[in-house]
């Protein structure tokens, strides 16, 4: 047994590039979508992950499927739409969750026309699945550095961001980096998406960043905790995944996406804070009697 789920990675190159790919993934994604999550921005990471169709279908229309165009296109649509929603929300009535679902709606039928006008149902599920078993050189060199440049911006933004999870009024008050964590957060979000993409699609991309942190919620109570437990979920969902893709024949990036959603199932069902049975059955009040 040991053998069939260490073979595919020693045999096939593919199945090592894929990992690979999925590990940065899950490095970059997974603590992000722990600070979505703190800041009750989950659906958030959805909006923008179809946010970044239109860009990346310019990319794709201009050069192809080539990795630099797809992903300047990608992040230039990304920002735009999330300043734009920050814009929004901030001078009229509308929400930021509102603004955000009216523009991603927007993007994605913008997107969706772009890619069937000049492409076929091919690239549109190339664009829109992702492609993980196909990542070259330039792709994985391109989410290692977005997962490296995630960890360095955390490290420095660790402070305020935790301070706008807990009271984004007082830092606002206080300080003038709320600015720069509020807008620089959605940034790193924008960049993670757009690297996720590459591996999973716009589609299933935000996938790796909302269950792993979900998950850990039911597992962990601190912040550090919270991104250490949503990382280990992450790794583990990516290895499984593309194990049951391989011995399956399964699409890769949902099969990576069902096991995330198995994590999170078992967490909700058996997870040791606010789950189904701390709260039903919860141990310490069976201790005591």
């Amino acid at each position: 047994m040991s053998l069939d789920i260490v073979s595919p990675f020693v045999e096939f190159a593919f199945m090592r590039r894929a990992l690979v790919g999925c590990v940065a993934v899950g490095l970059g994604a997974a603590p992000v979508g722990v600070f979505l999550m703190l800041r009750r921005m989950s659906l958030t990471g959805d909006a923008m992950a179809h946010a970044i169709l239109p860009g990346a279908a310019a990319g794709y229309l201009l050069a192809g499927l080539s990795l630099s165009a797809m992903t300047v296109g990608g992040l230039i649509a990304g920002i735009l739409v999330a300043l734009a929603a920050g814009a929004v929300s901030r001078t009229t009535i509308l929400r930021e969750d509102a603004s955000l679902a009216a523009f991603y709606l927007i993007s994605l039928a913008i997107g969706v026309t772009m890619i069937s006008a000049g492409g076929n149902n091919l690239d549109l599920m190339h664009i829109l699945f992702g492609s993980v078993l196909a990542l070259d050189d330039d792709a994985l060199i391109l989410l290692c550095a977005i997962a490296t440049l995630t960890l360095l911006a955390l490290a420095v933004l660790y402070r305020p961001l935790v301070m706008e999870c807990l009271d984004p009024h007082f830092l606002r008050g206080v300080s003038r980096l709320s600015f720069v964590a509020h807008f620089g957060f959605l940034a790193l979000a924008v960049v993670n998406l757009v690297g996720a993409f590459h591996a999973l699609g716009t589609l299933m991309a935000v996938g790796m960043m909302v269950l792993p942190a979900a998950s850990a919620r039911f597992w962990a109570v601190s912040v550090g905790a919270l991104a250490a437990v949503a990382v280990l979920f992450a790794l583990l969902a990516s290895v499984a995944g593309l194990l049951l893709s391989f011995h399956f024949n399964q699409p890769s990036g949902p099969a990576i996406i069902l096991v995330l959603g198995a994590f999170y199932v078992v967490s909700l069902l058996c997870g040791p804070h606010g789950s189904l049975a701390a709260r039903f059955w919860p141990r310490s009040r069976h201790l005591e009697a």
